[in-house]
């Protein structure tokens, strides 16, 4: 079946969110057997339709849980040695975890690693306990904001040129080098997360190849909106950025399909949490793309109207049946990549 999307619109590319742990992906899978449930999935990515692999960047599990997650950059590592033609990303890298020069070294070598596949997302960071815990304190919004804005200087400079002096607030480097360089050439795509209105997507305007706003189908033009003004004020080119959102997914051939996925995520999760931490990962994980294949890809046309480019999927069963994945990368990808 053709849903008859304008070949106009046929341009967005799609990403596959892969189970790490941090949203309780992955209970229910032994210890043992849980990376080989995610490289295999990754693997499955792989011989796909899908443009990348994304996990997040999580120590625990949100709430938190004395459940498995595994870290984002180990992961990178291994993705780019067990697939050959996705992309790898992160969304997002905390830059307040991980020295920001460190990080630009440690992600070069994986570039090169991979054949020239990394992708490096970055934020500013929000998971207060996850902070405290391990040890990084807390900083001010302001302050983990500046952050980011000195971390993804220190970064680009690395790729770039293969050295780094900032004497920032937050950070000082003199000198710090990256070599290799990365494969790809002019350095690694940098993706600027969040939709922080004065902030967050100034430092996308300045910096980044792709701004990924964290939100919902229906705040996407307004956040747009925002960006292409930082875009004027700073003089970057608003339409070489792409915008990106994450979604998570409830996808079946009939309604009834559908609603049978939507109750999955809620019986998953019930036996785990208690009342109040249950609705508030719901809040977080419920599916906000919920439809048949013809009913998603009209709502994606009508998004990609408004200048989405760049969709991340999430399915909350991914690590334990494939079967809307399939759907959606047969009946939904083709319509509109």
């Amino acid at each position: 079946m053709t849903y008859l999307v304008a070949n106009s619109l046929r341009d967005m590319r799609f990403g596959l969110s892969v189970p790490q742990g941090s949203g309780f992906e992955l209970v229910g899978i032994p210890a043992a057997e849980q990376w080989d449930a995610i490289r295999d999935l990754a693997q499955a990515a792989d011989a796909g339709p899908f443009d990348s692999i994304w996990v997040d960047d999580h120590f625990v599990t949100y709430p938190p849980s004395a459940e498995s997650v595994f870290e984002v950059w180990s992961m990178m590592a291994a993705f780019a040695v067990c697939t050959s033609r996705v992309r790898l990303g992160q969304l997002c890298t905390c830059v307040g975890y991980r020295n920001p020069a460190y990080l630009a070294k440690m992600a070069a070598g994986i570039d090169v690693m991979s054949g020239g596949r990394l992708q490096v997302g970055v934020g500013a960071g929000w998971f207060e306990h996850e902070w405290r815990a391990f040890g990084y304190g807390f900083p001010s919004t302001a302050d983990r904001l500046g952050m980011l804005d000195e971390g993804v200087q220190i970064m680009r400079q690395m790729w770039t040129t293969g050295t780094a002096t900032l004497m920032g607030k937050h950070y000082q480097v003199d000198g710090a080098s990256c070599r290799p360089l990365p494969a790809q050439e002019g350095g690694i795509p940098l993706w600027v997360g969040g939709g922080g209105e004065k902030k967050t997507l100034r430092i996308a305007a300045k910096y980044a190849q792709y701004s990924h706003f964290g939100v919902l189908l229906d705040e996407f033009a307004h956040k747009s909106k925002v960006l292409a003004e930082h875009c004027k004020d700073v003089g970057t080119d608003f339409d070489a950025i792409v915008r990106s959102i994450t979604l998570n997914v409830a996808i079946g051939e009939t309604e009834k399909d559908v609603a049978d996925k939507v109750a999955w995520t809620r019986a998953h999760y019930e036996p785990l949490l208690r009342a109040e931490e249950l609705e508030l990962l719901m809040r977080y994980s419920a599916p906000n793309l919920v439809g048949t294949p013809e009913q998603i890809v009209e709502r994606l046309a009508k998004a990609g109207k408004s200048g989405l480019g760049y969709l991340i999927v999430r399915f909350v069963d991914a690590a334990f049946d494939r079967t809307s994945i399939d759907l959606f990368a047969n009946k939904v990808i083709p319509e509109l990549a």
